[in-house]
């Protein structure tokens, strides 16, 4: 993966306009992974699905504490992603109180799908959705990949979390 182009997809995100008016002011914004990504390093994580035990538990809590820090290593933005749509990713942010790191929903699983991450989860209810990994992105690049091991669509091997931590992000960004 390291070395190798982030997919060029399209992602259907809200934000907040006023002008909308009413109890919901949000209007639908195409997003462009070229364009998010462009000429800034980021971290990305990607994990199963929003409100799932490990990732509002664990990983996406530890990124959102650790963030300040990973910053201070060069990095301009983390994003968390995940195969929900725009307005499961939004409630679920705010059932996290996240602040500071940024939900990307690829709510078609089209970035995912790309990146080869796809698996089927319908053994529990899921559906299709992301397998559990980390990069660091520098320019559309993957600079740095972090997958957890036994990507598989059977469940066979649980839920794995560790590779992807951003313990093992950070350790590496130190090292750069």
């Amino acid at each position: 993966m390291q070395g190798r182009r982030i997919p060029s997809v399209v992602f259907k995100t809200r934000v907040r306009d006023e002008s909308v008016g009413g109890p919901n002011p949000f209007r639908w914004q195409d997003v462009r992974s070229d364009e998010l990504f462009a000429g800034k390093r980021a971290v990305v994580f990607s994990l199963p699905g929003a409100f799932t035990p490990t990732c509002s538990n664990e990983q996406c809590p530890a990124f959102e504490r650790l963030y300040e820090e990973i910053r201070a290593l060069g990095v301009d933005e983390v994003y968390c992603l995940s195969v929900n749509d725009a307005f499961v990713m939004f409630q679920w942010g705010k059932s996290l109180n996240l602040s500071k790191v940024k939900l990307i929903p690829d709510g078609n699983g089209d970035f995912t799908r790309r990146m080869g991450m796809l698996i089927d989860k319908r053994h529990v209810g899921f559906g299709l959705r992301s397998w559990r990994y980390a990069m660091v992105v520098n320019d559309g690049l993957i600079e740095k990949w972090f997958e957890e091991p036994g990507i598989n669509d059977e469940g066979q091997n649980g839920d794995p979390y560790g590779e992807s931590a951003p313990e093992n992000v950070i350790a590496y960004l130190k090292q750069r």
